[in-house]
């Protein structure tokens, strides 16, 4: 058995999430506390009372959401006696959740980790205009071929990227809003499915986010940082590193560079890794992993029983 876990990004967050956990953990409340401390805000009321529009600013979704991953790792580590430096070949998260797989491998500690992407979720909304820039999701293209779409869609300062390779068949772009709108008219040309607009605030992974990056140079100087005991497959790089200046050097060219979730399961499937287990909120990456990568065995843990389940089976 080769275990992997990975942490969702944003879009995975419910209201609810970190309730139930937090009712029958002590473990788990202790993270909540920890965050809400490290960010002089109730964070924790918002995760589990909502109103859902307060849960959907990025500068709460983003810490909520490693909250919730790390609430988990923490019940099964105190718990139920998992040690993740023996359990897991690798850690890896889609965009904001490499920072909980950071703090899972000992990179950053629970509260830096808050305020870093408390941080980071501020100097991304901040980074263009509300409006200004969007977000699409292609569907039946492979990320090679969205290249094409890319080019004909951008034009002087009305640009987009393909900013999540997340499996075949699955791009998602970024990028000024005018650029957006013409891939969704043009997509079909290009031979794709569909091309879906997403619910975001902001377009991420995209050269638009220049600002975000250079606040991230300015907030990793304020933390301090270990070598990962686990591997971390780096979004940009998709293969495994433990340096923490690598980490950081490569989280700070994540905020505008592509997530590249593909290539990082296609190592992960190469390296002989059996199960992938997500951690946190909802089932996006182990979704992915059941479609795309069969012959590993893929579960999302977030619920009690979940937990207990995947305790047992460790």
């Amino acid at each position: 058995m080769k275990y992997a876990f990975v942490f969702p990004g944003q879009g995975s967050q419910f209201v609810g999430m970190g309730k139930e956990l937090s009712e029958n953990f002590a473990s788990a409340r202790e993270v909540f506390q920890e965050v809400n401390e490290a960010l002089s805000q109730d964070l924790y009321k918002i995760m589990v009372d909502g109103p859902d529009s307060e849960l959907m600013m990025t500068a709460n979704t983003q810490p909520a959401l490693m909250a919730f991953s790390l609430a988990v790792v923490r019940v099964l580590e105190k718990d139920f006696g998992v040690d993740f430096t023996k359990k897991a070949a690798y850690v890896a998260g889609h965009s904001l959740g490499e920072y909980s797989a950071a703090c899972t491998a000992g990179v950053f500690s629970l509260s830096d980790t808050a305020k870093l992407l408390r941080l980071r979720g501020d100097a991304m909304q901040n980074a263009v205009p509300f409006g200004v820039g969007g977000m699409a999701a292609v569907l039946g293209l492979s990320y090679k071929d969205v290249g094409a779409l890319v080019e004909a869609c951008s034009n002087g300062k009305d640009v987009c990227v393909a900013a999540n390779d997340n499996s075949d068949g699955q791009v998602v772009l970024s990028g000024s809003m005018a650029a957006i709108d013409r891939a969704i008219d043009i997509a079909p040309e290009f031979g794709a499915k569909r091309c879906v607009k997403l619910a975001v605030s902001a377009p991420f992974h995209s050269p638009f986010m220049a600002p975000a990056a250079e606040a991230m140079v300015r907030a990793f100087m304020e933390v301090e940082a270990n070598d990962a005991k686990i591997p971390l497959i780096a979004n940009v790089l998709a293969e495994p590193i433990t340096n923490h200046k690598e980490i950081i050097k490569h989280l700070i060219e994540q905020v505008t560079g592509t997530v590249r979730w593909r290539e990082t399961m296609m190592f992960m499937q190469q390296q002989g890794v059996t199960d992938l287990v997500e951690l946190g909120a909802g089932k996006v990456l182990s979704g992915i992993a059941k479609r795309s990568y069969k012959e590993i065995n893929s579960i999302s843990v977030g619920s009690v029983s979940e937990i207990e389940e995947l305790a047992k089976n460790l």
